[in-house]
């Protein structure tokens, strides 16, 4: 299929707006992350979110994000890309401003998933496009621009963040999308054209409703296990064998479905899954880095959301530096080298994490940050040209949507996972020094950093005594958190190091459906 005229000249406006469509998404994210804090703050600073909760409202977002990408792809290919992405966006707009409104954790964890709802719609979309616009020789070099993009929303998130946290309540960090938003729409009925799969597949509601039910208990049970610190409780071993079940559930009825929403065959290449699983492990470290590095340097350094957004630029601004170039490294020294070196480079400075005091030098970290976005950029790129080039053209939505879908949940699971590591290694360092603590308040003050802290500050001169343990407890609680998002990075490295491909692509566009399924 060739890109007509009239759209292959206005092929680079046509990304400039779809990147800006993808900017609001990631953007949420990423301002999220230096409001953390604030959130968790008593009213009327901010709502009094507990460390569980603060979890939710990320994950509420990521969870109905991931479980209805699939659908959203089949849907765009069906419909049209343009149409389901301005409905998107819509969404998307209409519950940030709700989000912003929130009166209460229950109230913003509600609307967070609305938010997910609305983005699930935007982010395969984008991909789609791109790809229905651009030939196949200028598919990776728009791919590396794209992927640019996020790294420049990383960037503008948490200065953003941190600017309107700092003149305006909380409550500024979701209503900034919704300007954003009406900016896309009115570029995007201007500019993009319309494209759907010619061969549409079927929606398929039960896999849709199994997968989100499956990751919604897995995620509880592993958060409800940090927060009381007991990964025995029969209550989270219950939830948590319930999710499994339901998701082993959903892969089997997915691979006797005439049309399942992830075609599970396309698993059995190597290459393929190499490539999903390197997405999955690298945002399951990242995002649980992001969350325990907010209140690092909050919380322990005492930096403001605005400067801890400064803090986060280099780890952006190497996404930005790299990405659009890591295709010319691909092209010199192959798949397999690009992105293994980039997981190694993730796992070291993950470790490096657990170096980290109450007064490391702070260009350390800045350095650990441009080190990290550098690895990133080298594995996000060359693996998204391996899943997008994989499929055919016409099913550029079923690949985006299973590109961003081990995405979100590798990052749901990471600040799933990472964030009860955080929880039940701060609850042990801390129990013992919670003796002067009113004992109806001891549960809730070992919770997290800023729990502490907030009972610390009722108590008066007499919590003042809290704030050392609280710091050594939590630095503890980081390095022994940062050495397992270390340990995933390394899987990581040796799953691509073993499948992934040299110089190669995967597969040639026009070879056969039923090559991609044969094991390599």
């Amino acid at each position: 299929m060739t890109t007509p005229a009239t759209v292959h000249r206005r092929r680079w406006a046509i990304l400039g707006v779809l990147m800006l469509s993808l900017l609001i998404v990631v953007l949420d994210n990423s301002i999220l992350n230096v409001a953390i804090k604030t959130i968790s703050t008593p009213a009327p600073t901010g709502l009094g979110a507990t460390q569980g909760e603060l979890e939710w409202a990320i994950n509420a977002y990521t969870l109905v994000f991931a479980g209805l990408l699939f659908s959203a792809g089949l849907l765009g290919d069906r419909l049209g890309r343009k149409k389901v992405l301005l409905g998107g966006l819509v969404v998307f707009g209409i519950s940030s401003a709700l989000a912003a409104s929130s009166g209460t954790p229950g109230e913003l964890i509600a609307f967070r998933a609305l938010m997910g709802l609305g983005a699930a719609f935007v982010m395969p979309a984008t991909l789609a496009v791109l790809m229905n616009v651009f030939e196949r020789e200028e598919q990776p070099k728009a791919i590396g621009i794209w992927a640019g993009g996020v790294g420049l929303a990383i960037a503008i998130g948490p200065i953003t963040g941190g600017i309107l946290l700092d003149h305006f309540w909380w409550g500024s960090v979701f209503l900034i999308n919704v300007p954003i938003v009406i900016v896309a729409v009115a570029l995007m009925l201007w500019l993009v054209p319309d494209s759907r799969d010619p061969n549409p597949g079927r929606l398929d509601p039960v896999g849709v409703v199994l997968s989100v039910v499956g990751l919604v208990l897995l995620v509880y049970g592993i958060i409800r296990g940090g927060q009381t610190a007991d990964f025995t409780d029969a209550t989270v071993l219950g939830t948590i064998a319930a999710g499994v079940l339901v998701l082993v559930a959903f892969v089997v009825f997915e691979k006797r479905s005439d049309h399942p929403s992830v075609d599970v065959t396309y698993f059995k290449n190597k290459v393929f899954s190499a490539a999903i699983a390197a997405i999955a492990l690298v945002f399951f470290a990242l995002m649980g880095v992001t969350f325990f590095s907010v209140f690092y340097t909050q919380s322990v350094r005492g930096y403001s959301p605005l400067q801890t957004g400064l803090l986060m630029l280099p780890l952006a601004a190497a996404q930005m530096i790299f990405a659009p170039r890591a295709r010319l490294v691909v092209d010199r020294f192959g798949y397999k080298v690009t992105t293994t070196a980039g997981l190694v480079v993730i796992a070291a400075m993950l470790a490096a994490f657990a170096t980290l005091e109450a007064d490391t030098p702070i260009w350390l970290l800045e350095v650990i940050f441009f080190l990290m976005g550098a690895g990133m950029a080298h594995i996000m790129t060359p693996v998204s040209v391996v899943i997008m080039q994989t499929l055919p053209r016409e099913k550029a939505g079923s690949a985006s949507a299973l590109s961003n879908t081990f995405r979100q949940v590798g990052g749901a699971l990471g600040i799933a996972v990472l964030g009860s590591v955080l929880s039940t290694a701060y609850r042990g360092g801390i129990e013992d020094r919670l003796g002067a603590v009113p004992a109806d308040l001891r549960h809730t003050a070992g919770e997290s950093i800023e729990a502490t802290l907030g009972v610390a500050a009722k108590l008066g001169p007499k919590g003042d005594a809290l704030v050392g343990p609280a710091n050594d407890a939590f630095l503890h609680a980081m390095h022994v958190t940062a050495l397992w998002g270390a340990g995933v990075a390394v899987i990581g490295a040796v799953i691509v190091a073993l499948f992934l491909p040299g110089k190669e692509p995967a597969r040639q566009e026009g070879e056969g459906q039923q090559e991609l399924v044969a094991a390599e």
